[in-house]
């Protein structure tokens, strides 16, 4: 069973930035891919970015040249660098993981989220 810390959410102005971190942890997991979504009031629950053990990467139209995902896989930590946030950048942010166990099955979890709210 794998867990996923978040951490760095909070209020932030506009045009402002914040860093997003989530850390796993478990026992006998090999972390595959890891990832932010997000979901703000009424709305579903969209993809922010997601990275790869291997790096490679790929970003929500909507964050692209604002956002930076990046993977430090010896602590099994994915980041979420925010620059130049934007209001409808508010929203409960949520890590996920994807991971392979022993027995040969992929998974994946969730964070429990963190909250960005951006502010004039």
């Amino acid at each position: 069973q794998v867990q996923l810390v978040e951490s760095g959410g909070g209020l932030v102005r506009a045009g402002g930035s914040l860093r997003l971190s989530c850390a796993a942890s478990g026992s006998a997991f090999s972390i595959a891919a890891m990832g932010w979504y997000r979901q703000a009031a009424g709305k579903q629950r969209e993809l922010v970015a997601k990275i790869t053990t291997g790096g490679s990467s790929n970003y929500a139209d909507s964050v692209k040249g604002r956002f930076t995902i990046s993977i430090d896989n010896a602590k099994n930590t994915v980041y979420l660098q925010m620059n130049s946030v934007e209001h409808e950048d508010t929203a409960v942010y949520y890590c996920n993981a994807g991971y392979g166990t022993p027995l040969a099955e992929y998974l994946e979890t969730w964070g429990q989220g963190t909250l960005v709210t951006v502010s004039s």
